[in-house]
């Protein structure tokens, strides 16, 4: 299994099962096959519905978690360690029906890594995605820091 996970195409199928994903109504769309974006979809159910009628907060939240370390960890290679370090979220607006996040991984951020880690030291960069329905409306915007560094010799 662990073979699958690490092909997008594999890793999209694996998510979409992934129960916490499959009940909460999120459903990745796309994970590029050089792992440099992806789209996730939020669909507003019975089961992520909150007290308003409106996406539950934790499932927005959700939606977005593993994205950027997931394509970090990807693009960078073996010779990383890549973990989530923090997160912010800011909810903008309710959301009333299917949402959407992208996340984009450009080559100059992982430049920007690469640099500040080459000497051994850890990296913490902040990532943003924004949450978004269908017709553009912010709905919510989400900040994560990872923790990176080059494996050491062992």
């Amino acid at each position: 299994m662990a073979h699958v996970l690490r092909t997008p195409k594999g890793l999209l199928r694996a998510l979409n099962w992934y129960p916490p994903y499959r009940f909460a109504g999120i459903r990745v769309l796309e994970i590029a096959d050089d792992w440099s974006s992806a789209r996730v979809r939020l669909k507003l159910g019975r089961l992520n519905r909150n007290y308003f009628g409106t996406q539950f907060g934790g499932s927005l939240y959700s939606m977005s978690d593993p994205f950027w370390a997931l394509l970090a960890v990807n693009r960078l290679g073996p010779d990383y360690v890549v973990w989530d370090k923090s997160a912010e979220v800011e909810f903008v607006s309710p959301g009333r029906g299917d949402v959407y996040a992208d996340f984009k991984l450009t080559e100059d951020r992982l430049e920007e890594i690469r640099a500040a880690t080459a000497d051994g030291s850890k990296a913490l960069p902040w990532f943003e995605s924004t949450v978004t329905a269908a017709d553009g409306t912010v709905v919510a915007r989400v900040r994560k820091q990872l923790y990176v560094r080059r494996k050491r010799d062992r």
